[in-house]
């Protein structure tokens, strides 16, 4: 596969089909939501569970791929955009909550995390991205501020394999573009001096940090690995607003990095009905700033995180709908 977007318009009766047999109402039994998911899964269109199963087996060049044309409701039939959380539990099924479900079934276990902020949002399975009142100038909440390239929870020992965006509304000016950067293509600008200096190095990352509570504790202190795993082919870890490092050496080699990945950078939009798909071992993502109307047609996105079998994400036993317990990443 070399394109990495798939066209699923020739597809949607059969997914609408799909979403129809989930349960109506998921967050009121998630285990057995999504494990219908993952069973219906099995019978999504070949030719796309072709494009997943060969991106599950070793990504792409650029880090994503992006699924056009899922089936959505229209801006009648959709609720207003949400505005606070948490979402309700009787809130009836979206389609494109069913589309993340049923790909996401299709690479592993959708999955939620305690992510070290003291922050009990942050261990919901479903989540779901839209401006709010006073929202943390690093939280997906946010919208007059650029969110910097970063890969989703790095500090994390059990880090997900994939970060899924599914899109019901889109920004009123189409501007809140999601920016993904891939280190394989990236690679390739970085001197070897970079590369070596940066491969294994490992940095300290305050956890509570994301959230204004620096916290210097070393018993919530991470290490994150800029470069990491195969040498020749590297898994990146990289936050740019949180990322820091003390040596010359390590600061000099940061910032190449820094300027390679945006020397790379591809803008995505998610309009109603894409379903984006980030290899969270290979990319670091941003999103551009825009304006919210407050007028309940905001972008309203779906996100979901999901484990596989690789890389020590799982042991055995796990479920879908699980969510796993902070560990720091040593």
């Amino acid at each position: 596969m070399t394109s990495p977007i798939l066209d699923c318009a020739p597809f949607r009766e059969q997914l609408l089909g799909m979403a129809s047999a989930l349960p109506e109402v998921p967050r009121a039994d998630l285990y057995g939501f999504l494990g219908t998911a993952k069973q219906l899964s099995g019978g999504l269109p070949a030719e796309l569970s072709k494009g997943l199963d060969e991106f599950n087996v070793n990504g792409n060049q650029d880090g994503y791929l992006l699924l056009t044309g899922l089936p959505v409701e229209s801006e009648a039939e959709l609720p207003p955009t949400p505005t606070s959380a948490p979402t309700p539990e009787d809130r009836r099924l979206l389609n494109m909550e069913a589309m993340l479900a049923v790909v996401g079934g299709r690479l592993g276990l959708l999955t939620g995390y305690d992510q070290g902020y003291g922050n009990r949002r942050s261990r919901s399975v479903l989540h779901e991205l839209y401006p709010a009142p006073d929202a943390h100038p690093l939280s997906g909440g946010t919208t007059e501020t650029q969110l910097e390239f970063h890969s989703d929870l790095n500090h994390h020992a059990l880090q997900p394999n994939y970060i899924i965006l599914s899109c019901s509304r889109a920004d009123h000016e189409r501007r809140a573009a999601t920016v993904i950067s891939s280190i394989r293509n990236a690679l390739p600008r970085l001197g070897d001096e970079v590369k070596n200096r940066l491969f294994d190095r490992e940095l300290p990352r305050p956890v509570g940090v994301t959230f204004g509570d620096r916290v210097e504790d070393p018993e919530v202190t991470a290490v994150v690995r800029p470069l990491h795993g195969d040498v020749d082919d590297p898994h990146l870890g990289y936050d740019r607003s949180i990322l820091t490092a003390e040596e010359p050496a390590d600061k000099e080699a940061l910032a190449a990095l820094s300027r390679a990945l945006d020397d790379v950078a591809e803008e995505v939009q998610l309009v109603p009905g894409a379903l984006l798909i980030i290899d969270n071992f290979r990319t670091a993502h941003a999103r551009r700033p825009f304006t919210a109307r407050w007028d309940g047609k905001d972008r309203w996105l779906h996100r979901a995180y999901v484990r596989t079998d690789r890389d020590g994400q799982l042991s055995g036993g796990e479920r879908a709908g699980d969510v796993v317990d902070f560990v720091p990443r040593r």
